[in-house]
């Protein structure tokens, strides 16, 4: 039977109401602090937790609660002779319901300006030991956490007259996951201040449901967003959607791979992304020429796919994009007009992130990967070309015009999923080689996409040439100059190749697998 409650809140949304209902239904209310001020004020007789235990709050507070009174009322037993003979023993009385939300850690931390000892008084002691004891001893204790069960709550015990088994279970379960979450903030911002090792022996993550979807990558899967809980800048986790439905699943890993493509460029660029490959890239002077240039690339496949600018959207290109479908547009702004010419689409999600206009300086960042029973963790692929060791290995030296149109071709090839090659002429991609089993396909591939356009282009490879095949298909097809990591014990041949060729090739000394 549900007789007395302990009720200690930070948040404080509906918590009068509730404990209104309970003092209805006859349940004596114990509190601390400010809550107890709080319930006083709205009307409801609360007894102070230091006249239950006869001992004052000390230490500013700190020490309110954690005291065998409490804790001895929370967890005993109630069908435990034993327990029960020593609460009477003790005159120590039961504590049928215990509701707690944790001081607010992750809102303090992520204020601006906060400091370290702000943030270090925010941490939780009393709360989480007494949600976690009656969690434990749920059979008997009711605990809740989330001012949004309160209506549930007093429904079900006002219907039934107590809280079913199911529901003390799952009440019970909020609250360790709720536990687990709150250390994993601590840990994670202390990690940050002490500059904790980047893999350490025990990987913590700390996310938040951002939104159920409506379902995975396929319609019988289902799934859900989380994010990181500290912002991190340039994320789609925290970007703006000034309009549109919900992102889907796919929506979501596209834009994420679009957002890191156009931040590896300075000049105005544009990116046309479709099943998370790069379909066309373009830079240019102004951003509609640089639109034109990606959706030049591959008209084809940027249909149903994500683009992503590094400039505000201007109207012109407003009006190309809404030529033909498109299910994402994220951008560092969006031209008045030309937000509205989007708009007159409802189905076209429009994005805003300000930080695609610089490029990207990812630090401290881990890539995962899971894979069944575990976890792959590496630093994300953001190490930036070392020009001064570029090593041109041919005897002709690629033009001026040719070094530009290589780096533009590594940035793209960077990531694309391997095996991949990418043509590029006039900071253009004209041929895209995905995701092949084999580096000779992915380079035909590209070939045959680029068509004309090849001849005078110039090739990006994510890895080195195992053969001369590659250099050989790339003089068939008029490339003039190549880009590739080397280090195979065939270079030799591929070199010889491009030299035969007259084709200018420069080895990079690294490499850029993306699976």
């Amino acid at each position: 039977m549900l007789r007395r409650a302990l009720i200690s809140v930070s948040d404080k949304r509906g918590i009068v109401e509730f404990a209104k209902e309970l003092e209805k239904l006859g349940v004596e209310i114990i509190s601390t602090g400010g809550t107890a001020k709080t319930l006083a004020d709205g009307g409801i007789n609360v007894i102070k937790v230091s006249d239950v235990t006869g001992f004052p709050e000390i230490l500013d507070g700190r020490v309110k609660t954690l005291n065998p009174i409490i804790h001895g009322g929370i967890l005993a037993v109630r069908e435990n002779e034993e327990h029960m003979k020593q609460l009477k023993e003790l005159n120590i009385k039961p504590i049928d319901m215990v509701v707690i939300n944790l001081y607010p850690f992750k809102e303090t931390i992520n204020k601006e300006g906060v400091t370290f000892e702000e943030a270090i008084e925010n941490i939780d002691i009393g709360g989480p030991t007494m949600i976690r004891a009656a969690a434990k001893n749920f059979q008997d204790v009711i605990v809740v956490i989330n001012p949004d069960k309160y209506e549930g709550i007093i429904k079900e015990l006002s219907e039934k007259g107590d809280i079913s088994r199911e529901t003390r279970l799952e009440l019970a379960l909020e609250v360790f996951e709720y536990t687990s979450f709150y250390d994993g903030l601590i840990t994670n911002y202390l990690k940050k201040q002490i500059g904790s090792k980047q893999f350490p022996e025990i990987l913590t993550l700390t996310l938040e449901k951002v939104q159920d979807l409506r379902y995975g990558e396929n319609p019988h899967q289902k799934a859900a967003f989380y994010r990181e809980t500290t912002p991190v800048p340039g994320s789609l986790a925290y970007a703006e959607q000034l309009h549109g439905k919900a992102l889907s699943f796919n929506n979501i890993n596209d834009t994420n791979a679009a957002i890191e493509m156009v931040r590896e460029f300075s000049r105005p660029t544009v990116v046309g992304v479709k099943h998370a490959n790069p379909c066309g890239i373009g830079s240019a002077n102004t951003i509609y020429e640089a639109y034109r240039k990606a959706f030049e690339a591959d008209p084809v496949s940027i249909f149903g796919g994500i683009i992503a600018s590094n400039r505000t959207v201007d109207t012109a290109m407003a009006k190309d994009i809404n030529s033909i479908f498109i299910e994402v547009v994220v951008a560092p702004d969006y031209e008045k007009e030309a937000l509205e010419i989007l708009m007159q689409k409802k189905n076209i999600r429009l994005l805003k992130m300000e930080e695609l206009a610089v490029p990207s300086k990812p630090e401290g960042l881990l890539d995962m990967k899971r894979v069944k029973g575990g976890l792959l963790t590496q630093e994300l692929d953001a190490v930036n070309l070392d020009f001064d060791n570029l090593n041109v290995v041919t005897n002709r030296k690629p033009t001026a015009e040719e070094m530009d149109d290589l780096l533009f071709g590594w940035k793209v090839v960077k990531h694309v999923k391997s095996n991949a090659i990418v043509l590029a002429k006039n900071e253009q991609t004209v041929g895209i080689g995905p995701g092949q089993t084999n580096r000779i396909w992915a380079a035909e591939n590209s070939i045959r996409q680029a068509g004309e356009k090849a001849k005078g282009s110039v090739m990006a490879s994510d890895a080195f040439f195992p053969f001369p095949d590659v250099v050989e298909a790339a003089e068939k097809a008029g490339v003039t100059a190549i880009i590739q990591p080397g280090g195979s014990i065939r270079d030799e041949e591929s070199i010889k190749a491009a030299n035969k060729a007259n084709i200018a090739m420069v080895f990079t000394g690294m490499r850029h697998f993306k699976h």
